[in-house]
């Protein structure tokens, strides 16, 4: 099967976006409009026909029904029993419950510094469909007069004749409109109208993260607006794939992270030590067993690296159409005789793609994109994803005809075709 962009019929020019053949995917996103619920009902039925059951799935992990908290157990704190100063054995010893301890500055790197210089600059998204539908996400503040980032599974809730509003840190809040969208990368710019002085969130390099380093997610999950939770980069560039079937699902070379995510998260950010936005919290992985549940948190969360989608938030912002970077082939698993897959075999070239001019043959297998390993089709949908138009690769390819060989392609773009 080849490359589908949502809500446009996939022609013979246009990029393969998604597997086919080889192994199934636990990778799903959940029925449309999973989270919010018209009020008083208990679940919203899919229009897009059955719904899979599986062990695990990977599900957009984005809006939150709002639905009353219940439920929640109040916990005795533990009131400290004073300072003993070691210095001095006449020190008396003072009973200082922890609301009234000295309010020192947190220290540099800390998460409390971390939180109380990003808070300010992320919101929670309310949204009602023009269904009744309602829900809510989390958004990123990218210019002090209301140009919010988030993701297009919060936003798009709000379309043909539903509405947004956003609460801010300080607790005013406003209204908001669309300014653009793109579901291939799972983003959207909104704008909050008649409001000033916000504070921007710092952008930072989500190409400069390793593994083990400590982030901070900010959000609203369940539309606990202003939750702080840490964690680690557990992985990066994980390929991830969210949609509802086979040709329209969004798929990008994900930052894994620990820190818990949640369904309200989606839109919020996902910050490094230095508050600067690393990535969009945008799925996460659940031991649900049925799509139309909400699952929580298990450690499994994924987030958009912020580098790779710069440019398309850019072209929202100016509302100019997304472009995409484009190989131009049909890619399947590659599927040894084990039963191991390895790599991305080509089903089919475009003609006069950047595929075909860099010499890649049907029945070629593609296991490796510059410094990334390709382990199967869905690796290599996600790993040019993270490109742009223009960008040159070198992959390494198993050819059909036996041997190795690298080659050098130059990514084509899909010519701005419209994804919103």
């Amino acid at each position: 099967m080849s490359e589908h962009t949502p809500d446009h019929p996939n022609t013979p020019d246009r990029e393969d976006t998604h597997v086919f053949g080889g192994t199934q995917h636990q990778y799903y996103s959940p029925n449309p409009g999973f989270a919010p619920t018209p009020e008083g009902a208990t679940s919203r039925s899919s229009n897009r026909g059955g719904t899979r059951i599986v062990i695990a799935s990977l599900v957009v992990g984005g809006l939150a029904g709002l639905a009353g908290a219940a439920g929640f157990s109040a916990v005795d704190g533990i009131v400290g029993d004073g300072v003993n100063n070691a210095s001095s054995s006449t020190e008396s010893r003072v009973s200082t419950p922890i609301s009234a301890t000295q309010d020192t500055p947190a220290p540099d790197g800390s998460v409390e510094q971390v939180a109380a210089s990003v808070l300010p600059s992320v919101v929670k998204i309310n949204v009602r469909g023009a269904d009744g539908s309602a829900g809510s996400g989390s958004g990123i503040i990218l210019s002090s007069d209301g140009e919010i980032l988030t993701n297009n599974h919060v936003a798009s809730v709000a379309g043909n004749g539903g509405s947004m509003a956003v609460n801010f840190s300080d607790g005013t809040s406003a209204p908001a409109t669309l300014v653009g969208t793109d579901p291939l990368t799972d983003l959207a710019v909104i704008k909050a109208t008649g409001v000033s002085g916000l504070t921007p969130a710092k952008i930072g390099h989500s190409n400069q993260l390793d593994v083990g380093e400590n982030v901070v997610a900010i959000g609203a999950p369940f539309g606990l607006e202003s939750t702080v939770t840490s964690g680690i980069v557990s992985a990066l560039n994980r390929p991830v794939s969210v949609g509802e079937s086979q040709g329209t699902a969004t798929t990008y070379p994900a930052i894994q992270t620990d820190a818990a995510i949640n369904p309200g998260n989606s839109g919020g950010p996902l910050v490094n030590m230095r508050g600067e936005v690393v990535g969009i919290n945008s799925s996460i992985r659940t031991a649900t067993s049925s799509m139309q549940g909400q699952g929580g948190s298990i450690g499994l969360g994924f987030a958009i690296p912020i580098d790779e989608v710069l440019p398309i938030v850019d072209q929202l912002r100016n509302n100019e159409t997304p472009t995409h970077a484009q190989l131009g082939v049909s890619v399947g698993d590659s599927v040894s005789n084990d039963g191991l897959v390895s790599g991305a075999k080509v089903a089919r070239v475009v003609p006069g793609s950047p595929a075909a001019d860099a010499g890649l043959r049907t029945g070629d297998v593609i296991t490796r994109v510059d410094d990334q390993i390709v382990s199967d089709s869905q690796s290599l949908v996600a790993t040019i994803r993270g490109h742009r138009p223009g960008d040159q690769v070198k992959l390494v390819v198993a050819s059909a005809g036996g041997g190795t060989k690298t080659l050098t392609a130059t990514l084509g773009s899909d010519g701005g075709t419209p994804s919103s």
